[in-house]
């Protein structure tokens, strides 16, 4: 998979399916990331609590047990481990994984000497419950192709594309709240957010449930130019 990989958002989703029959787990989130800043983005995800996401966000960038960008030259990080049982010592446990029975996460980093590229958590609420050391393990051995793969599929995009009549040439601005709630935007962040990422419906429409639950949650102020479920 790393070596045919050409696109990141579908290397991801294959990948996921082969970890769901290898390692097991009830849910998971997995981002990209500018390599500079560490800033996630394109977001695929498959979570119960999709509603609360923008929360899930905001308390992720506070939380600093098993950050992605505080692991230092360890790639994968046990939620369960770290916290020596204690989950209530995760910001995100505490005030959202709890109420949905999750009793471990597995965090995974990608990055190497250029930058951080992606990363992974996925979460345990069902028997065993919490991830055991070999897994921990199996995890990390797939760190090292799978970030040269997904690195490569990023230099991908910065191939000059097919010139495009632009419709619109004004600012691109989004406003956001505390929360993550959109406040308001120019007419041209939902087309610069369509040529960001793509919709590309119909390429997961074998893949409902993936696809159901991999959309950025984002509540356009119009509904004019509101796309479909799932676009952005």
């Amino acid at each position: 998979m790393c070596q045919l990989a050409r696109d990141a958002w579908k290397l991801r989703l294959d990948v996921i399916e082969e970890l769901r029959r290898a390692v097991g787990f009830d849910a998971y989130a997995w981002l990209m990331t500018d390599p500079a800043t560490s800033v996630g983005a394109a977001p695929l995800a498959d979570v119960p609590w999709l509603a609360e996401l923008p929360h899930q966000i905001r308390l992720k960038y506070l939380s600093r047990v098993n950050r992605w960008t505080a692991l230092g030259d360890a790639s994968v990080a046990l939620l369960h481990e770290a916290t020596g049982g204690d989950l209530t010592q995760s910001l995100v446990w505490e005030e959202l994984l709890v109420r949905y029975g999750v009793r471990d996460a597995a965090s995974v980093v990608f990055q190497d000497r250029f930058g951080c590229w992606a990363f992974l958590e996925l979460w345990r609420s069902s028997p065993p419950g919490t991830f055991s050391y070999a897994e921990g393990a199996f995890l990390a051995d797939l760190v090292e192709p799978l970030t040269l793969a997904l690195r490569r599929c990023q230099a991908g995009t910065f191939a000059a594309p097919p010139e495009r009549k632009r419709s619109r040439a004004g600012p691109v601005v989004l406003l956001l709240s505390p929360v993550l709630h959109v406040r308001a935007q120019t007419p041209e962040t939902v087309e610069y957010l369509r040529v960001l990422v793509p919709p590309e419906a119909g390429r997961f429409r074998r893949r409902p449930t993936t696809w159901r639950r991999s959309c950025w949650p984002l509540r356009l102020a119009s509904t004019a130019t509101r796309p479909r479920r799932g676009c952005t």
